[in-house]
């Protein structure tokens, strides 16, 4: 259904890429930035994570947008699944405490503490990584089949 996609869905997906890439990348200070420190150095994993949440992002940002701008057609409603936004929200939550520090992340500093940041959370944030990545895969899968089944022509523009 991707290669069906127009220029303004591609730049959609770039530029939610390259949003999502920044976003997440200054506060986990995987971009190195004077804004927020880590404690921590980032596990080998977090940047493949880190990229692939944003790529994923950027794709699902871009089954939300009409081809060629727009109104949809009155009358015309999609009829994708409502966990689908709650999975992708959850998907990018998930990824993004993934690669976050540890002891840096105030949530985690407040319900585990420090030693619970360390012995409990960080063992678990590959795991995170993983549930977050296939959350944003189910949702893009969802979208892309909604948008595949539609039965309205994707290639005429409304008006």
């Amino acid at each position: 259904m991707m290669r069906l996609w127009t220029v303004r869905q591609w730049t959609a997906a770039a530029l939610g890429t390259a949003g999502t890439l920044v976003l997440l990348g200054i506060p986990s200070v995987l971009l190195p930035n004077d804004l927020f420190a880590r404690e921590i150095e980032a596990a080998w994993w977090a940047y493949p994570v880190w990229v692939a949440t944003a790529v994923l992002c950027g794709l699902l940002l871009a089954t939300y947008t009409r081809p060629h701008g727009g109104r949809a057609p009155e009358g015309t409603e999609e009829d994708e699944d409502r966990s689908t936004p709650r999975r992708g929200l959850a998907g990018g939550l998930l990824a993004w405490f993934a690669i976050g520090c540890p002891t840096c992340n105030v949530l985690v500093i407040t319900a585990l503490g420090t030693s619970g940041a360390l012995n409990w959370f960080a063992p678990a944030q590959p795991l995170l990584a993983v549930a977050g990545l296939a959350l944003l895969a189910l949702a893009l899968r969802s979208r892309l089949r909604t948008a595949a089944a539609c039965s309205i022509d994707a290639g005429t523009p409304a008006g």
